[in-house]
């Protein structure tokens, strides 16, 4: 694959994308865009509570967090992998009367043509996943579905192809991933640890009798 890659995983809240992005940054040694809406929540100085209730000030916050998404991409001139795209314009859609001003904006559409030509991950929830992460709602399973269905609305309006990652099971995840990345021609820069090598090699145990042959062993054994 020629030029950078662009990997982002997107989706609801607590469905495991900040733990699969690490993963992959790890795996394929690319800086990692991490989530950019704790740090503007902090700098507002902003409750969860506030943002639930006061329309105008989670307008703001969501306006500051779509910017800062796109100022932290740009800094990254090569190849990276964020944990977030456009997810919070679903949350926007949701909670605050962002909406219009967001989807006229100019720089949405361009924005979304990048995506479009980076790897995208699509996580779908899982309710074992929920949780109170201080920044999203809380674990509530609707609420997911809702933003679910957002995120899923988005990519098809914007044609954007993804690859849906279901399973659960870290493993599970890693490998779709895995598997995807390679037929893209990335390839792992950190190579697996061989944890059998810190234990020596394994020792062959000798055959053990089985069946009715066994049994005879056995009582030949005892009578000798």
């Amino acid at each position: 694959m020629d030029g950078p890659i662009r990997i982002y995983l997107v989706g609801a809240h607590s469905t495991g994308k900040t733990t699969l992005a690490r993963w992959i940054r790890d795996r394929y040694g690319l800086p990692m865009i991490s989530e950019v809406a704790r740090g503007v929540l902090a700098e507002m100085e902003a409750k969860l509570e506030t943002l639930r209730t006061d329309l105008e000030l989670v307008s703001s916050y969501q306006a500051q967090v779509f910017e800062r998404q796109l100022q932290a991409e740009r800094a990254q001139q090569g190849s990276f992998v964020s944990d977030r795209a456009f997810c919070n314009l679903a949350y926007a859609a949701q909670h605050s009367l962002l909406s219009p001003e967001v989807f006229s904006d100019g720089r949405l559409q361009r924005y979304m043509a990048d995506v479009r030509e980076g790897i995208v991950f699509y996580l779908r929830p899982h309710q074992e996943l929920l949780a109170e992460d201080g920044v999203r709602e809380r674990g509530d399973w609707e609420e997911v579905l809702r933003i679910d269905g957002m995120v899923k609305l988005m990519l098809e309006m914007y044609a954007i192809p993804y690859l849906p990652v279901a399973s659960l099971p870290m493993q599970e995840r890693a490998r779709t991933v895995e598997g995807s990345l390679s037929l893209a021609g990335l390839q792992p820069r950190v190579p697996q640890r061989r944890y059998l090598s810190h234990v020596g090699p394994l020792q062959a145990e000798a055959p053990q009798p089985r069946g009715g042959n066994g049994l005879v062993h056995q009582l030949q054994s005892s009578e000798a």
